[in-house]
């Protein structure tokens, strides 16, 4: 008897893998620019959203956190221009002089690396956040990573694009994809889902993305609406009173 060869559609392959490899601390490569780096609309409008939603969230919650947007960060005291700047990220806790922060460097004291940090994949050099990225927040300390790509502009040779990475510290320290799809994610800093909704991450308290957070604004306009439909109500239910007594007024 023949032995069966293995084919492709035999072999179960499985639904994700783990890649394991050591980085340096640092890299000459990681020298942060000069200047404010350009940003397009796309870029910019779903970095500012980020930043909205997350400034609205951090004055209800009962957490000392504080929100930062293109925030140098750098973890090498020997070599202070190597770092990141997040395009958005959350301090906690954050530093005493938090409202007048130049950079955020991790060796002196009370200055430790951002829990979360978010990423939008540029146009300008898409390969750098699908391949680099990881490395530095790796070396930095992060807890965990959003990388997310509104326009799929992401190399095709690596996978993707997709709209949608999430890298976390898991309890043995390595840092580890564990999301990268177009499909919502849980955020573990922020104990809510991550939905990518067109050019718009959402956060939203449920995987569907109904009850997403909103920022401020949509906040204030939500509750002028709540308190407009209330008085409506409240004009209707006076009104049917009225018109009760007038029928009782007619009858007696």
């Amino acid at each position: 008897m023949q032995p069966m060869r293995a084919t492709m559609e035999s072999v179960q392959y499985p639904v994700a893998v783990s890649v394991r490899y050591l980085t340096e601390r640092y890299r000459s490569t990681w020298v942060l620019p000069e200047g404010t780096v350009p940003e397009s609309v796309p870029h910019n409008t779903a970095a500012r959203h980020l930043e909205l939603v997350l400034e609205a969230w951090s004055r209800r919650t009962p957490r000392t956190v504080r929100v930062a947007r293109n925030l140098a960060v750098r973890w090498v005291e020997e070599a202070p221009n190597i770092g990141i700047d997040p395009d958005v990220c959350l301090l906690e806790p954050p530093p005493e002089n938090a409202e007048d922060l130049g950079s955020l460097c991790t060796w002196r004291p009370g200055q430790v690396p951002p829990p979360l940090c978010f990423e939008i994949v540029s146009a300008n050099h898409p390969h750098k956040d699908y391949t680099e990225l990881q490395d530095r927040y790796a070396a930095l300390g992060t807890q965990e990573l959003v990388v997310f790509d509104p326009l799929l502009v992401g190399p095709r040779s690596l996978g993707g694009p997709v709209p949608l990475q999430v890298w976390r510290r898991v309890p043995a320290g390595l840092f580890e994809r564990v999301h990268f799809g177009d499909r919502p994610a849980f955020c573990e800093v922020l104990g809510a889902w991550l939905v990518p909704c067109g050019r718009l991450l959402e956060i939203a308290d449920d995987r569907a993305g109904v009850h997403r957070w909103q920022t401020e604004a949509e906040f204030e306009r939500a509750e002028k609406e709540r308190e407009r439909q209330a008085r409506i109500e409240l004009e209707r239910r006076l009104a049917a009173l009225e018109a009760q007594r007038e029928d009782h007024r007619r009858g007696s």
